[in-house]
């Protein structure tokens, strides 16, 4: 059984099933990742710039060239990252989803709307919240400026760096050469974006997706 070296030291051994890259998975938690990985059919890579999180691989989803070959991955899943970048390594993150992936795979990415989140600003509620999460009440100002809590604990890497609308996740997925792109404002506060490869069959996938909750057909 052949196996794949990453930085953090370990092996990632090889299997029969779909790979997915969780791109900056964070901590361990099953429910982080996207129920349409199922545990049966896909095995999860976790990728984290933040050693502490402890994931299979070490590094920045802006170059993965050292220890992400060419074609390698069934499909990436990026929760809450692309935000952290600075706006200039976006679209070079944005190309190395599509450089790893499969001619058949397909990224799934779900961003803060930062459109939605400044109409909070408009309305005056800033630092009121918005909604609560996992990890606490969340405000307008955590969702343009980073989890503020996290933060204020010394987890610099929480700290979010650009913000994206529909328009311009779209335009940046396509620059990035994605053949498709599809985005859906799925919440009050988050946009979702579907990435495909040439040869991903577009309509099982979407069906897919819908039965997880995420509609894309609706676009």
């Amino acid at each position: 059984m052949a196996a794949e070296h990453g930085p953090a030291g370990g092996q990632l051994l090889m299997s029969t099933k779909k790979r997915v890259l969780n791109a900056g998975s964070g901590s361990y938690a099953p429910g982080r990742l996207h129920p349409i990985f199922d545990k049966e059919e896909w095995e999860q890579v976790r990728l984290d710039a933040e050693p502490l999180t402890k994931p299979d691989l070490v590094g920045s989803i802006v170059d993965m060239r050292e220890f992400v070959a060419n074609s390698t991955f069934d499909a990436v899943w990026s929760s809450h990252s692309l935000e952290h970048l600075h706006a200039h390594e976006v679209l070079p993150a944005l190309m190395e989803f599509r450089r790893i992936l499969k001619d058949d795979g397909f990224a799934l990415i779900t961003t803060p709307d930062i459109e939605a989140v400044a109409r909070l600003v408009l309305e005056g509620r800033i630092d009121e919240t918005a909604y609560v999460s996992p990890a606490g009440p969340i405000t307008a100002l955590d969702m343009i400026y980073g989890h503020s809590g996290a933060i204020a604990q010394g987890s610099r890497f929480m700290a979010h760096n650009t913000g994206f609308t529909c328009d311009r996740m779209g335009r940046l997925l396509v620059e990035a050469g994605f053949p498709q792109a599809h985005i859906v404002k799925q919440s009050a506060f988050d946009l979702w974006a579907l990435a495909l490869m040439p040869n991903t069959e577009r309509e099982d996938l979407i069906q897919q997706l819908g039965v997880c909750g995420v509609d894309f057909a609706a676009e």
